[in-house]
């Protein structure tokens, strides 16, 4: 009798807050990785128009760490109620899965796919005084050189797995130098710290149009609109299997109420529809997808098998 009391108690609780969701408190938008990096613009962007749609207050807390590790392990362990939220990525809910031998969180049952966001390329750049002008002349000068004489910055599963897949294919060693976020890797990127560095639109383009660094290739299947002079790796190198795609999405902890995963999926579908919002990120190469919950977890399976499949052939060590 007292565990059937104990159940309807929390049954009771259960339907008195999603009774009151979103008014209670604010939303939280946990985005594992640092703030300026793409994750952290597109979470905040998403952030207001879900604020506006739902009528409630979002607020974004960065968790960065262990390329999204982190972040993705306390929302993991929160409360299945609406409040919590994850802006993961291909690291957190795709390529973690085949990078670390013992995740704190189980990526298959951890989370409810709320909205798939959108999806950026990535740009392959070098330091201006590294003397290479195109990305041909970089794996030239790598198989000119000492195994691992070219050095890479990364700070998330995307970077490290697009660079370490052109090693593999373009037949070369390169060195990791790991960094704890995006920002901080492009700024010792531009201080020669390191050689090269394959980051997304939004870390790379405003320096790459500054000047700061130059340029070689995008990982895309076809050229961006953003950035039409830069060749695809595929074309500068003569390849045709090269293609590496950063994405976007928001998962829930596992155990969250359906109507509110179906609440939350119209706001972000709302926000990934609005013209702002496209036109924000349009330099970016950002490319939004709206569309239901079910579709999200279908991708996440189809991308975590991709990168599995990258992972094991790039050859790269499982931490």
């Amino acid at each position: 009798m007292a565990l059937a009391g104990a159940a309807l108690m929390a049954a009771s609780s259960l339907a008195q807050a999603q009774a009151s969701w979103p008014s209670a408190k604010p939303i939280r938008f946990v985005v594992p990785f640092a703030a300026g990096s793409a994750t952290d613009q597109v979470a905040r962007a998403f952030g207001q128009k879900v604020a506006e749609s739902l009528g409630a207050t979002v607020v974004v807390e960065n968790k960065p760490g262990a390329n999204g590790m982190l972040g993705a392990a306390e929302v993991a362990k929160a409360a299945p109620d609406g409040y919590t939220l994850l802006i993961g990525t291909n690291s957190t809910n795709a390529a973690l899965k085949s990078l670390v031998k013992s995740l704190p969180y189980d990526q298959d049952t951890a989370f409810a796919p709320v909205a798939y966001l959108g999806q950026v390329p990535l740009i392959v750049a070098v330091n201006n005084d590294v003397p290479v002008r195109n990305l041909k002349e970089l794996v030239d000068l790598a198989k000119g050189k000492p195994p691992g004489h070219i050095t890479f910055a990364s700070a998330s599963t995307s970077q490290l797995v697009s660079s370490e897949m052109l090693a593999s294919m373009a037949g070369i060693k390169m060195t990791n130098i790991p960094f704890k976020s995006g920002p901080d890797a492009m700024t010792n990127l531009i201080g020669g710290q390191v050689m090269m560095f394959t980051a997304d639109f939004a870390v790379t383009v405003p320096q790459v149009r500054a000047g700061k660094i130059r340029g070689l290739a995008v990982t895309s299947a076809k050229r961006s609109a953003a950035v039409p002079d830069l060749p695809t790796v595929n074309e500068a190198l003569g390849m045709k299997d090269y293609e590496l795609i950063a994405y976007f999405a928001a998962f829930a902890p596992a155990g969250t109420p359906s109507d509110l995963i179906t609440r939350l999926n119209a706001a972000f579908n709302a926000g990934a529809a609005a013209r702002d919002v496209q036109e924000r990120f349009a330099n970016i190469g950002f490319i939004t997808e709206p569309g239901p919950p079910s579709a999200l977890a279908e991708r996440t399976k189809v991308e975590t098998a991709k990168w599995a499949k990258v992972i094991r052939e790039a050859k790269i060590e499982i931490q």
